[in-house]
C-alpha cells in the first residue's frame, strides 16, 4: 500500500520534471523571461536533468518491486 502511494508520487514528480524541461525554450518561460543569469539557468537545467534521472530510476525500482508478489 505504501509502495503504491510512493509510486504515484514519484510518477507525478517525474512528469513535472519532464514538463519543466521545455524543449527549445529552456527554462526562461518558467522564470519569467530572459532576466536571469545564464549560469544560474544552466545550473537549474542540470538539476532538472539529474532529478529526472533519479526519479525515473526510483520509479523503475518501485515498479519492479510491486511487480513481483511478496508475502
Amino acid at each position: 500500500m505504501i509502495l503504491s502511494i510512493l509510486q504515484i508520487i514519484v510518477a507525478v514528480l517525474l512528469i513535472t520534471s519532464i514538463l519543466l524541461q521545455s524543449q527549445g525554450g529552456g527554462l526562461s518561460p518558467v522564470f519569467g523571461g530572459g532576466g536571469e543569469q545564464y549560469r544560474s539557468k544552466q545550473t537549474v537545467e542540470k538539476l532538472l536533468v539529474y532529478a529526472t534521472s533519479v526519479l525515473a530510476a526510483l520509479l523503475l525500482i518501485i515498479s519492479l518491486i510491486l511487480l513481483f508478489p511478496h508475502k
